[in-house]
């Protein structure tokens, strides 16, 4: 029997370790990787090519979203199925949206765990029990008051998310330029492009937004006021 595999990406070590120590229990599974940043779980993707990718939304330096839509670019035939201990509908869209096949929260059990990498393996989407009751609850349009991205806002090009959360993250122009590989003014323009159009023109209110869209954890930035 070919097992299927999966590449875990999640920054806490011991979530990570959790999580490898479920899988490896399951006989149909293979755990073939581990990444701790977004970044690195692209690379990881290309090199591994796993069935499955299990990842963290809101992690350093390239959040789970941005990670999502660069590893299926490299790679389509990779499943993505999110993690996260935010339920919003934002989050939820934010995912599916970045390409996506599932959403599960962290507080999911050992099962639905499992169901949701089976699932998603064979192109069926998956999400928390939880999450499915309320999509079928709610109109699509709804999310968009819970701070995601709305049809009215012109889509975020990767290099520009990539900015964004950098920015949101507290990295000043030099730092995010030396982090991407980029000049200054490139960085520069690129966040007068994010605030153009997102219509936001402050640090404090980007990193509002980035941390309602999940593309960072509201505990990465405390110093804005």
């Amino acid at each position: 029997m070919k097992r299927i595999t999966v590449l875990l990406v999640e920054d806490h070590t011991v979530v990570r370790q959790g999580l490898r120590n479920l899988i490896e229990l399951e006989d149909d599974f293979e755990v073939v990787g581990e990444a701790h940043t977004g970044r690195e779980a692209v690379v990881q993707v290309k090199k591994l090519h796993p069935d499955v990718v299990l990842m963290d939304i809101a992690m350093p330096l390239l959040n789970g979203l941005e990670a999502t839509r660069q590893m299926l670019k490299a790679n389509p035939a990779t499943k993505v199925l999110m993690l996260s201990a935010h339920s919003d509908d934002a989050y939820v869209k934010n995912a599916t949206e970045s390409g996506a096949m599932g959403f599960l929260l962290k507080q999911a059990t050992a099962h639905d765990v499992c169901l949701a990498i089976r699932e998603i393996h064979k192109g069926k989407k998956f999400f928390s029990p939880i999450i499915s009751r309320r999509q079928e609850r709610i109109h699509p349009l709804a999310h968009d008051r819970a701070g995601g991205f709305t049809e009215k806002a012109a889509p975020l090009t990767s290099r520009e998310m990539e900015v964004l959360q950098l920015i949101a993250e507290g990295k000043a122009n030099k730092e995010t330029a030396a982090e991407l590989g980029i000049g200054m003014k490139t960085v520069e323009k690129h966040r007068e492009h994010v605030m153009q159009k997102l219509d936001i023109h402050d640090t404090a209110g980007l990193t509002r937004y980035a941390i309602s869209a999940g593309i960072i954890e509201s505990s990465v930035q405390l110093t804005i006021v």
